[in-house]
């Protein structure tokens, strides 16, 4: 099977495949971390549906803004820029109220660069695969999170829930900054 992707697409494709891998790492383990600052399951759960709600309502906002905005590419970066600030400020938490906040912090982030990389990405597909090119997407998404998820607990075994978290910012950081000196006329 033969995929063609343009070059717009393939960046896309591979900064937002490390901004997926860095928020999959911790999900098989994050129950545990939470335990670790003294919550327990349930606290676990409420932390994860505050997560949704904040992106859920931040989404809808910012959909219809990169709607009006010329060059989504900025949006993208500012939500890349806050998730790897949410993701660094776990290497802080420690209590239950300060997690509850990150959450919120890792939601609004991932709901503002959402819509516009959506949009972004769609502006770039080829009419007539469409489906072959969001499904790449979809697998990417995937595959991201097989491998994450075992490395996630790798490293937190291994070196620390610490050192996790401070990858996790890295490859946000990094898919961050490479848009941002992108030509603009690349994407």
């Amino acid at each position: 099977m033969k995929f063609s992707f343009n070059r717009p697409l393939k960046i896309l494709l591979a900064t937002n495949s490390m901004i997926l891998f860095a928020a999959a790492m911790i999900g098989p383990i994050y129950a545990l971390f939470v335990q670790k600052i003294g919550g327990d399951l349930l606290d676990a759960s409420f932390a994860g549906g505050l997560f949704a709600l904040a992106a859920g309502i931040t989404v809808l906002l910012f959909g219809k803004f990169s709607d009006k905005v010329k060059e989504n590419e900025i949006i993208i970066v500012v939500g890349y820029l806050i998730m790897a600030i949410g993701f660094m400020l776990y290497v802080f938490v420690n209590s239950v109220i300060f997690l509850l906040i990150v959450q919120v912090i890792i939601g609004f982030g991932e709901a503002i660069y959402a819509p516009a990389f959506d949009a972004l990405y769609s502006k770039h597909l080829d009419g007539n695969k469409t489906g072959t090119q969001w499904g790449a997407w979809e697998s990417m998404n995937y595959f991201t999170m097989a491998v994450s998820a075992v490395l996630g607990g790798f490293l937190v075994t291994k070196i620390g829930f610490n050192a996790l978290f401070v990858i996790m910012s890295a490859l946000c950081l990094i898919s961050a900054i490479y848009i941002l000196f992108l030509p603009r006329k690349v994407l």
